[in-house]
């Protein structure tokens, strides 16, 4: 079956400065102990470690180079892409709470291969929470308003309580589309933490111009299972409906978790009895179509 990984990273810590992979002591992680993904990860190491599945694209996510320089990550691409092939296409880094963001979107709607940016917004570290995140801010929601004139897609990686100011984004910029990284970040797997999760992520997929990204899942201290993880699966697939949804290794990152033979055999055995052109749609067609892959 080919497949499209539609979230990976590629780098080398010692060649550009990436803060969280550079600095020390290493910054406090949702994974635990990522010291082992402090090194080069490259397209050639990628495909050894995708050896037992057909991956034919790639979409590369911005991996948080340094921040004075988000230009420079997409030239580093760039010669990446000329030297391997690999990835097929890119998703910038830009602050939209930043006085140069509308310069550095230009910028980087200029590269004939970035499709889109993620900028993490502002967000509290639990439920119930009364602060409001980035996305309520008026000085952060004039950069977003700016995505589509440069004809860009928003990567959106926040964790559920805050996705009904990403439900009111959605319905201000309606020819913007979002999407939402690492399944909305359902770490608390209680039975509370499910149930929030299942009603944040059901009222933000009523917006016809959202999709989300099944990735990212792994919990901290524990192996990827598809024990773990099948009911998060399947039910995002429930909600968002088969041609919303797509599948991302989150490489190197969640190899902390487990290999990714693990994680993608994973995925296949979950969505197996939904039937091959499901799949299709799933592990391909659909990242394809969201990030406009040629």
């Amino acid at each position: 079956m080919p497949m499209v990984d539609a979230h990976v990273h590629f780098w080398n810590p010692e060649q550009n400065y990436y803060p969280w992979l550079n600095d020390r002591p290493l910054i406090p992680f949702r994974y635990g102990d990522y010291s082992s993904i402090c090194r080069p990860y490259l397209p050639a190491d990628y495909k050894r470690d995708a050896a037992g599945h057909h991956v034919v694209k790639t979409v590369y996510i911005e991996a948080e180079w340094d921040p004075s320089d988000p230009i420079g990550e997409m030239e580093y691409i760039a010669s990446l892409r000329r030297e391997t092939g690999w990835p097929n296409v890119a998703v910038g880094q830009a602050w939209l709470d930043r006085d140069d963001r509308a310069r550095v979107l230009e910028r980087l709607a200029g590269f004939d291969f970035v499709r889109g940016l993620r900028h993490k917004p502002k967000s509290n570290p639990k439920p119930g929470s009364a602060a409001p995140g980035s996305m309520v801010d008026p000085h952060w929601v004039i950069g977003f308003a700016m995505l589509s004139s440069y004809g860009l897609r928003f990567d959106l990686q926040t964790p559920w309580w805050h996705l009904h100011e990403a439900s009111t984004l959605a319905d201000r910029f309606p020819q913007t589309q979002i999407i939402l990284l690492h399944s909305g970040l359902p770490a608390d797997r209680s039975a509370e933490g499910i149930a929030g999760w299942k009603a944040a992520m059901t009222e933000f997929a009523k917006r016809p111009n959202v999709a989300v990204k099944i990735s990212g899942i792994g919990l901290p201290g524990q192996p990827w299972t598809v024990a773990n993880n099948r009911d998060i699966v399947r039910s995002i697939i429930e909600i968002y409906g088969v041609d919303r949804c797509m599948f991302g290794s989150n490489f190197p990152v969640d190899s902390v978790c487990g290999t990714l033979d693990k994680i993608f055999g994973g995925y296949k055995e979950i969505t197996a009895d939904l039937g091959p052109e499901a799949q299709k749609r799933l592990f391909h067609d659909n990242a394809v179509q969201f990030y406009d892959i040629r």
